[in-house]
């Protein structure tokens, strides 16, 4: 028999989401009057509850890993900026466009979603394609010589983090094949 959550969990089952929409509200209301806090508390209560089937399973997170790696994303996505400028504005024969294969470790759905996103937000790379069946994100990057080395320093750099922030094993080469 499966037993229900209590009904506080069911109203407040994404807590961070919640004060998030709440804060977001306010701030596009420019105002901390009590009927805009009440209205951004409602809407932070409700929203997540519409949304609960979209938003999958709760995980575990490492909070203290994911803020170093939210700074280590910040801080690549500034070097990457100063860097494509640079290319932008040199010589366009400078430029050696390349495709990387980046193998996956894991099969996990959150992990391999945001290691796609980390990808993509960097500028000079995009995940062009998520191969769930192969186990692979193809990655077209602006500028590059080495695609083994590009995609080692990304599963280094952002999926290693992904996978101890959420508590994800990587699979043994066995358990892969079986993928």
């Amino acid at each position: 028999m499966k037993t229900s959550a209590p009904p506080a969990r069911k109203w407040f089952s994404h807590p961070i989401l919640s004060v998030l929409i709440a804060v977001s509200w306010m701030a596009l209301m420019h105002s901390i009057e009590i009927f805009h806090m009440l209205a951004g508390v409602a809407i932070g209560l409700v929203i997540p509850r519409l949304i609960q089937p979209f938003l999958g399973d709760r995980h575990r997170v490492n909070w203290p890993k994911a803020l170093h790696l939210s700074g280590i994303v910040l801080w690549d996505i500034v070097i990457s900026n100063i860097t494509v400028a640079r290319l932008v504005l040199g010589k366009l024969e400078s430029m050696h466009p390349i495709w990387i294969a980046v193998p996956l470790a894991s099969a996990h759905p959150t992990v391999n979603a945001l290691f796609a996103m980390i990808i993509t937000t960097t500028p000079g790379t995009v995940s062009a394609v998520v191969d769930e069946q192969r186990g692979i994100i193809w990655v077209h990057a602006l500028n590059g010589d080495d695609a083994e080395a590009a995609a080692l320093e990304m599963k280094q750099r952002y999926e290693q983090p992904l996978l101890e922030i959420f508590a994800v094993a990587i699979p043994t080469p066995a358990q892969q094949e079986q993928r």
